[in-house]
């Protein structure tokens, strides 16, 4: 039986350990990793991937692009597909940083929870692979989408990228610390939390009375979580009259999810995975 071949292309030094794994998980028979991945050496790379193998067995080839860095990432599956054509082309996945399935499963879950549509929603470190592509995907919903970040330059920096590969632009606004970030959600009904590890974005009691607050994601699982007065471990679960998704309480899902990608990249030789596919996904998995 010919065998279930995935490439990670890295733009990291190191190919992820948590791809690997995923992927093995996901159904690949075989997983080779390559680290430093740039547009410039990633065409041999392709190569090899396309010239292979028959055009029966094209489909038990593909390629996932990883990861820290969004913008490196989505230059890479650019040049990737670039260099597809005819039938000599295999499947390919982006998800950088694990940005595309995160972000899908925490957006999916609020939208199980209650409709997004028309509602205003502040995307805390907004800048980050994750909180663009929550961005991208609260927009799909529906909501009018604000981005924070703690520097005005990178947040109007990450609004042009979201318009630039979406075509829509979020508010872009500085919020440079907790009492900032507290004034920029006021008004809002969605709060989505997309932080680095250990960097507390929103005090608990910055909204827990708030009125117009209905809807809260944090991703960040490690203490002290992005937004205090959630647990990791919550899954749509009701404090305050609000409800909360945590990093835990969406990781099932996402690691569900980035499963799920991997195995049908094997179904056939044309399917590309990126930021609306796989938020469909997300939501039929939901």
């Amino acid at each position: 039986m010919t065998k279930k071949l995935l490439f990670l292309f890295d733009t990291d030094p190191v190919p992820s350990v948590f791809d690997t794994v995923v992927g093995y998980d996901g159904g690949a028979d075989r997983i080779v990793g390559y680290g430093a991945v740039t547009p410039e050496n990633v065409g041999a790379l392709v190569d090899g991937c396309i010239y292979t193998r028959g055009p029966k067995e094209k489909q038990y080839t593909a390629i996932f692009v990883g990861g820290g860095d969004m913008t490196a990432g989505e230059a890479v599956f650019k040049a990737v597909k670039k260099r597809f054509f005819s039938n000599f082309r295999v499947s390919a996945m982006l998800d950088s940083n694990g940005s595309n399935t995160t972000a899908a499963a925490g957006v999916a879950l609020l939208a199980k929870a209650s409709s997004l549509k028309g509602k205003k929603a502040v995307v805390l470190a907004g800048t980050g692979p994750v909180g663009m592509r929550a961005a991208a995907m609260l927009n799909i919903e529906g909501a009018e989408v604000t981005i924070t970040s703690r520097q005005k330059a990178r947040a109007e920096a990450a609004a042009k990228a979201i318009q630039e590969r979406f075509g829509f632009t979020p508010t872009a606004i500085e919020a440079s610390d907790n009492a900032a970030r507290a004034q920029a959600v006021k008004g809002a009904q969605i709060v989505f939390a997309a932080g680095a590890i250990g960097v507390p974005l929103l005090d608990e009691q910055d909204w827990q009375s708030d009125p117009t607050i209905e809807l809260i994601a944090d991703c960040n699982a490690q203490p002290p979580l992005g937004i205090g007065g959630v647990e990791a471990t919550d899954k749509a679960k009701e404090r305050h009259g609000k409800i909360v998704i945590g990093a835990l309480g969406l990781g099932g899902l996402k690691l569900k999810l980035h499963r799920e990608c991997v195995g049908k990249l094997f179904d056939a030789a044309d399917q590309v995975f990126d930021c609306e596919n796989i938020y469909a996904q997300a939501k039929e998995l939901a």
